[in-house]
């Protein structure tokens, strides 16, 4: 392989190991302002988007231990995206991005380790953002002991509620 293809390479195995999740899009016909409003919307997410050839992708995926998207079969015109913390944030940029594009469609995904079609990418979409599940795990780990609060201090009220009806009593009997 010439220097120039094993430098691409490498830089594309560098992008696929410092990513928790990867997403490969088809991009026909789109243009290069469409790229340009892609790759901006991406940023926000902490992501980015390259055009990389697809036996290249497989052969950096391979070295990179991602066998799976290494045996993937990739056709046509394909982009990496690549980086971003939270890989719902980014399903979410690139559905709305195809949906507003014809030429944009979002082939597979890998995140954490496990390859997924593109339904299941634009499925990922639908999930809430990483803070909110991560609110929702925190309501339900607190629930019980809240719950549990409320218990013993519905105890302790009755036990004050059947003192204080007692002490009326005696005040109307005085």
């Amino acid at each position: 392989m010439r220097a120039e293809k094993t430098q691409l390479v490498h830089d594309i195995g560098a992008l696929i190991q410092s990513s928790s999740s990867l997403f490969l899009i088809g991009f026909k016909g789109l243009t290069a302002a469409d790229f340009r409003n892609l790759r901006s919307a991406l940023t926000k997410c902490g992501s980015e988007c390259h055009v990389v050839p697809n036996r290249l992708l497989s052969i950096a995926a391979a070295a990179s231990g991602l066998a799976t998207l290494g045996q993937a079969d990739v056709k046509l015109d394909t982009a990496l995206v690549s980086g971003g913390v939270d890989p719902v944030g980014v399903a979410k940029v690139l559905r709305d991005f195809a949906k507003t594009r014809a030429g944009a469609v979002i082939k597979l995904a890998v995140v954490e380790g496990k390859l997924c079609t593109g339904a299941q990418a634009v499925a990922l979409a639908d999930l809430p953002p990483r803070e909110v599940l991560q609110a929702q795990l925190l309501g339900l780990l607190q629930a019980p002991a809240s719950q549990m609060v409320q218990v013993l201090n519905a105890k302790v009220a009755s036990v004050v509620f059947v003192l204080n009806a007692y002490l009326c009593q005696k005040e109307k009997a005085a």
